[in-house]
């Protein structure tokens, strides 16, 4: 069974920093894309980065272009975790952060787009980020 599991979030103030945790299990985390996704208020699920999800290249990431340079996604394969580090923070990034996985063997991975929630298949329960102004 797909587990994921985050960690890491809270309350920061603008311009700030926090590093989110996604732990996995149930499933070879090799073989596997890993991607971000973040849900504020009355707002859709969006796409925030992915590891992995290029053209089934192990370690290979790709960001949504409003977040380029602000995060980073990386990955310790040694411990199934994958981690999201955020800088500059803005109110806006307030949302719930969320992990989720699918097979990196996937069409949608050579084809796109990365970012598709609906082509992810196991889910964390989310995590709340909040950034004070």
């Amino acid at each position: 069974e797909v587990q994921l599991v985050e960690s890491g979030g809270g309350l920061v103030q603008a311009g700030g920093s926090l590093r989110l945790s996604c732990v996995t299990s149930g499933f070879t985390f090799d073989d596997y894309a890993i991607g971000w996704f973040r849900q504020a208020p009355g707002k859709g699920r969006e796409g925030v980065a992915c590891i992995g999800c290029r053209d089934g290249i192990k370690g290979s990431t790709y960001y949504a272009d409003s977040l380029k340079g602000r995060f980073t996604i990386a990955s310790d394969n040694a411990k199934n975790t994958v981690y999201l580090q955020m800088n500059s923070l803005k109110p806006e990034d307030t949302a719930i952060y969320y992990c989720a996985a699918a097979r990196a063997s996937d069409s949608v991975f050579y084809e796109g787009p990365l970012l598709n929630p609906h082509e992810y298949d196991g889910w964390g329960q989310g995590i709340q980020v909040t950034v004070s102004s």
